[in-house]
């Protein structure tokens, strides 16, 4: 994708559901726009695809959370309405990575890194974060250097 491929698409998929009326859908994305054009202001940047990833995924973590809240406090139109929210955001993140892609790509890290143990983990992270950006846990990766790294 080129430099506003991604803010050039949710900008189209803004105006088509203001077309279409779909005023939850465009309620999600117009605030998905709103934390983008934050982070221009406050930073002075022109943001890239990888900086509106990284606010989608910040987004998304925010209302999952949110989602576990309302479920726990029996408030299921609260939950839903967020589901939907993460369904918005969702289209526009890169497909996932499977367990066998994360793990080649940290395998690799580690090899390439040349990290001993434990005390090394930083350095793996750094490298494997940038491939991994959006389409997969980070919670889940640093599990797993960690274990890779401790046996």
């Amino acid at each position: 994708m080129s430099a506003a491929t991604l803010k050039v698409r949710i900008n189209e998929d803004m105006k088509a559901a203001m077309k279409a009326k779909e005023s939850g859908r465009l309620a999600a994305i117009r605030l998905l726009l709103a934390a983008m054009k934050q982070k221009e202001v406050d930073e002075r940047v022109e943001l890239d695809d990888a900086a509106v990833l990284a606010i989608i995924d910040k987004m998304l973590k925010q209302r999952k959370d949110s989602i576990t809240q309302y479920e726990a406090a029996k408030r299921q139109d609260l939950a839903d309405a967020e589901k939907f929210e993460v369904d918005v955001l969702s289209a526009y993140m890169p497909a996932a990575l499977s367990s066998a892609e994360v793990d080649a790509i940290v395998a690799a890290a580690v090899a390439q890194s040349g990290a001993a143990g434990p005390q090394d983990m930083g350095k793996v992270i750094a490298l494997v974060k940038p491939q991994v950006a959006g389409r997969a846990d980070m919670g889940e990766i640093s599990k797993l250097v960690k274990a890779k790294l401790s046996a």
